[in-house]
C-alpha cells in the first residue's frame, strides 16, 4: 500500500486499480496489528491529496461518485479507528469534497460528512443546557475535543466551503467556550493560582484551545472578509479577549494570540478600528508575564511578538494612537525580543523592528520617532551583533544597520537633529552623519579596546558609505573577526546563509535531471484535474 501510494501518476490513471487500492485501506483500518492502521489513514491522506478529483466524479460502470458511497458506509469505516486516525480520514474526505466545483453538492457531502461529529456536538449542549456541570466529566470534555479536532481538519483540508458549517456551530461553541473560562476562573479561585496547572484545569482548557484553533483555522481558509469582519470577529471580543485580560497568567491561552494575529493578516486595514481593544487586552498582561525571565511561558513569547508584528504590518496607524510611554513600551518589548536567547523570538523581534523602521520612516511622525529612539536602537542592534549569542541573526543585524545609516546620509526623512540640543546646541555638529559616525565610534572603542581608533574609524567610515546590501554584510563580517570575539564556531555561523544558498542551488539542479527526485515529492497536483 506504501509502496503503491507513491505513484499518484498511475492511479490517476487507472481509476479501477485506485479504487480497489482505497477499499483495500477501508479494510485495514479495521485491523489491529500495530501501525497498520496508521499507515492506511497516512497512504489514504497521500492518495486523498494526489487524486482528490476523482473521487467526485462520476466514473465510468459507477452508480455514483465514490465520495458518495465512502459517505454511505462512513460509520462503518471509521468505528476501529482511533481519536487521531478519524481526525487523518476526515482531512482526506474534506480534500476529497472541496474538489467538488457544485457548491449544492459540496455543501450536501459537508453535512453528510459532519452529521456523526455533529451530533454528538449537539447531545452534549443539550445535556448542558440541562445541567452545567455536565461538561466538567472528563468523558465528555474528550468528547468535545475530539468534535472540535475534527472540524479542524476538515476545515483545513476543505478551505472556504466550511463556511456553512462553521455557521452552523459558531455560537454553541463560543457558548462552550465561555462556559468553561467560568468553570477553570471557579477553579482558580477555590484552589488558588497553582490550580491552573492541575490537571483538571488542563483539561478545561484543552477545549478552549480546539475552539482557538478551529476559529483561527477558519479565518486563515475564509475568503469572505466582510463576513469575517461583521460578524465573527465582533463575537469573539467579550469570551475570548476578555477571558485573556482577566484570567490568571496559568490560565491564558497562547492561542488567543495567533488567533488574533490571523485575524489583523486576514482583515488587514479593516481590523484598524479593533486593534486598540485587542491590545488594551493583551499587550500588558502579556508583557508582565514574559518579562520576568527568559524561560517561562516560551509560546506566549512568540505569538505575542507574531500579533505585534502582524499589526505593524497591516495596522500600522494604530499604532500612532499609542502614548508616548505605551510607544515606549512597545518599543522596549522588541528589544527585548530580539535580545531574546531563543532564536526563533530573537528573530521574531528583529523581523518587528525592521519592518516597524521602514513604515515610520515613510510616516509624518519619522522625525519625532527617530529623534526619539534612533541611538537607543542602533546601540541595542550593535550589542546582539557583536555577543556570540545572537550570531544567526547576523543578516537581519545587518539589513536594520544599513538602514539606520542609510536615514541619515541625508536630511530627507530625518530632518531634526539626533543630538541632544539642549546640553549640546544646534550646531554641536554639521550634520546627523557626522553626529551618527561620532556616536557609533564612540560605542565601539568602548566595546572592543583591543582594536586602534584608526580601525575603529575606518570601519565605521565603511558603515556609513556602503549602500550595497552584499557589500555591507561583508564589511560588517570583517569587522566582526577584526574584533577578534568570534571564534571559529561562531565565525562559520556568518557564513549560515552563503551555506544555505549552496544547498538549495543543489537540490535544483537534482530537480532539473528527470527521476533523480521521488515521485511523490513532484509537484505534479494539477495532473489530477
Amino acid at each position: 500500500m506504501y509502496v503503491v501510494g507513491q505513484y499518484p501518476k498511475f492511479l490517476r490513471a487507472h481509476w479501477k486499480f485506485l479504487k480497489t487500492v482505497v477499499n483495500k485501506l477501508f479494510e485495514f483500518m479495521h485491523e489491529t496489528h500495530p501501525g497498520v492502521q496508521d499507515m492506511a489513514c497516512d497512504t489514504f491522506l497521500k492518495i486523498a491529496n494526489k487524486c482528490k478529483r476523482k473521487f467526485v466524479v462520476l466514473q465510468l460502470q459507477e452508480q455514483q461518485p465514490f465520495v458518495g458511497e465512502l459517505l454511505d458506509n462512513l460509520q462503518a469505516t471509521i468505528q476501529d479507528l482511533q481519536p487521531h486516525q478519524i481526525h487523518s480520514f476526515y482531512e482526506s474526505v474534506g480534500l476529497m469534497i472541496g474538489a467538488e466545483v457544485d457548491s449544492a453538492k459540496r455543501d450536501e457531502y459537508l453535512s453528510r460528512l459532519m452529521a456523526p461529529p455533529n451530533a454528538i456536538w449537539a447531545q452534549i449542549i443539550k445535556q448542558a443546557q440541562a445541567n452545567p456541570d455536565v461538561l466538567k466529566q472528563q468523558e465528555v470534555i474528550k468528547s468535545l475535543t475530539n468534535v472540535l479536532q475534527t472540524n479542524v481538519a476538515v476545515c483545513s483540508s476543505l478551505g472556504h466551503p466550511y463556511l456553512s458549517q462553521m455557521i452552523q456551530m459558531a455560537d454553541s461553541m463560543l457558548t462552550v467556550y465561555r462556559l468553561y473560562s467560568e468553570s477553570v476562573g471557579q477553579a482558580i479561585v477555590t484552589g488558588g493560582p497553582h490550580s491552573a496547572r492541575s490537571s483538571f484545569v488542563k483539561y478545561m482548557r484543552s477545549v478552549k484551545k480546539a475552539v482557538l484553533r478551529l476559529i483561527e483555522t477558519f479565518v486563515d481558509k475564509c475568503e469572505d472578509e466582510a463576513l469575517l469582519a461583521t460578524k465573527f470577529v465582533p463575537a469573539l471580543m467579550e469570551p475570548v479577549l476578555g477571558d485573556y485580560a482577566t484570567s490568571v497568567p496559568d490560565a491564558r491561552e497562547p492561542e488567543v494570540l495567533s488567533l488574533f494575529a490571523a485575524i489583523v493578516k486576514k482583515l488587514k486595514a479593516a481590523m484598524e478600528p479593533e486593534v486598540p481593544k485587542v491590545l488594551t487586552a493583551v499587550f500588558e498582561p502579556t508583557l508582565a508575564m514574559i518579562t520576568i525571565n527568559f524561560e517561562d511561558f516560551p509560546e506566549h513569547r512568540l505569538k505575542f511578538f507574531a500579533l505585534l508584528h502582524a499589526i505593524t504590518n497591516h495596522c500600522f496607524k494604530c499604532l500612532f494612537a499609542m502614548s508616548p510611554p505605551q510607544l515606549k513600551l512597545l518599543i522596549d518589548s522588541i528589544i527585548w525580543a530580539f535580545r531574546h536567547t531563543e532564536r526563533n523570538v530573537a528573530e521574531t523581534g528583529l523581523l518587528l523592528l525592521e519592518d516597524m523602521l521602514k513604515s515610520f520612516a515613510t510616516s509624518e511622525f519619522a522625525t519625532q520617532f527617530h529623534q526619539t529612539y534612533y541611538t537607543q536602537l542602533m546601540r541595542e542592534v550593535f550589542a546582539v551583533m557583536t555577543d556570540t549569542f545572537h550570531t544567526p541573526g547576523f543578516k537581519l543585524h545587518c539589513k536594520i544597520l544599513l538602514h539606520l545609516f542609510s536615514l541619515v546620509r541625508t536630511d530627507a526623512v530625518i530632518r531634526a537633529p539626533l543630538w541632544d540640543v539642549q546640553a549640546k546646541g544646534p550646531n554641536a555638529y554639521p550634520s546627523n552623519a557626522a553626529f551618527v559616525q561620532e556616536y557609533v565610534c564612540s560605542l565601539l572603542a568602548t566595546s572592543f579596546p583591543n582594536m586602534t581608533p584608526l580601525q575603529i574609524q575606518a570601519a565605521v567610515a565603511g558603515m556609513m558609505a556602503i549602500e550595497d546590501k552584499r557589500a555591507f554584510k561583508h564589511h560588517m563580517r570583517d569587522f566582526l573577526v577584526q574584533t577578534k570575539a568570534f571564534g571559529n564556531s561562531e565565525t562559520d555561523q556568518l557564513y549560515a546563509e552563503e551555506a544555505a544558498a549552496k544547498i538549495a542551488e543543489a537540490q535544483a539542479r537534482l530537480q532539473a535531471i528527470p527521476g533523480m527526485v521521488p515521485p511523490n515529492q513532484v509537484n505534479d497536483d494539477m495532473a489530477d484535474a
